[in-house]
């Protein structure tokens, strides 16, 4: 077949984890287990956080952005992939795709600069308490996150539009359970130059400012509470960001792991994806919970109220 324009696309294979029709139904209950999981755990934050007046802060604010943000970006893949399997069908159409693309970046985009915001706010908390509540107000709050909004939505546009004006030759075949940007434009017959040179110098640019600033941050927090006299005090002030950085860890370890590898289309690099698309999300909940006493009042609240309204 000669090389067509993106109109004679009619869609693309998702290979998946397992071509084994026996292994489909456990992928199927595994993968919807964690999704139920996610989008349960993330409103229960949400919904916690808006309902206690005393979660009305900063901190709480930006975890419920970032709830909102995971459930949204889990639910850019896992739907899709569930139905293909409960459907035996890997297809997906060319503008499911580019719309998967699309909201995969917008949203990837969103946790790297919320988990950046709130090292932010804990940096400002620990290292200037006293000046917290003036710079930390509620304008700065909404501002830094509509500015990472735009940032995300403007980048994937721009991603998005490049990838239009390609055309695909008769390999449509993606080696993943999504439709993964840089698999995709491999599979290109026109040239790609100038969506790998986009690709990679934005990506390199919002992964390592980011990661620069939440390094920054953590190393001003642990230099101001190696300060403290107190041994209570440098377990208090830790334990105020003790899971923002166990959430840092777990999305940037998995993360980077699937861009530093070199056959990002092995197994091992996606379960890299699933760990940072899937069980990263999935956690947050967990984490923030387990070890804030706020949130766990505000959740037994949030349930107590649930289950005697039923």
């Amino acid at each position: 077949m000669e090389p067509g324009n993106q109109t004679s696309v009619s869609g693309f294979l998702l290979l998946g984890f397992s071509q084994d029709s026996e292994h489909q139904p456990i992928l199927f209950g595994l993968f919807l287990s964690m999704f139920v999981v996610i989008m349960l755990g993330n409103l229960l934050i949400i919904l916690a956080v808006s309902s206690d007046p005393h979660l009305h802060t900063p901190m709480y604010f930006f975890l419920s952005n970032l709830s909102f943000v995971d459930i949204c970006f889990t639910s850019t893949t896992i739907p899709k992939m569930l139905v293909n399997i409960q459907a035996h069908s890997k297809a997906i159409t060319y503008a499911g795709c580019i719309t998967q693309i699309y909201f995969f970046l917008v949203f990837g985009g969103m946790d790297t600069f919320l988990l950046t915001v709130m090292a932010y706010d804990r940096f400002v908390a620990i290292c200037h308490p006293l000046h917290y509540p003036v710079i930390m107000n509620p304008r700065l709050c909404g501002q830094l996150v509509l500015v990472s909004w735009f940032i995300s939505f403007t980048y994937s546009l721009i991603q998005s539009l490049l990838m239009l004006r390609l055309s695909f030759c008769t390999n449509w075949v993606i080696s993943h359970f999504y439709c993964e940007l840089a698999q995709a434009l491999t599979l290109a017959c026109s040239d790609t130059l100038i969506n790998h040179i986009v690709l990679y110098t934005v990506t390199g640019l919002l992964g390592i400012i980011p990661f620069s600033g939440i390094l920054f941050s953590y190393i001003q927090i642990v230099s101001s509470i190696l300060r403290i006299p107190s041994a209570d005090g440098k377990y208090k002030a830790f334990s105020t960001c003790g899971s923002h950085l166990s959430v840092v860890s777990l999305f940037y370890g998995t993360g980077l792991g699937v861009y530093l590898s070199s056959n990002a289309s092995s197994w091992r690099g996606m379960i890299a994806s699933v760990m940072y698309t899937v069980v990263t999300p999935m956690l947050n909940p967990f984490i923030y919970s387990l070890r804030n006493r706020d949130m766990k009042r505000a959740l037994q609240k949030v349930l107590g109220r649930t289950f005697y309204v039923q």
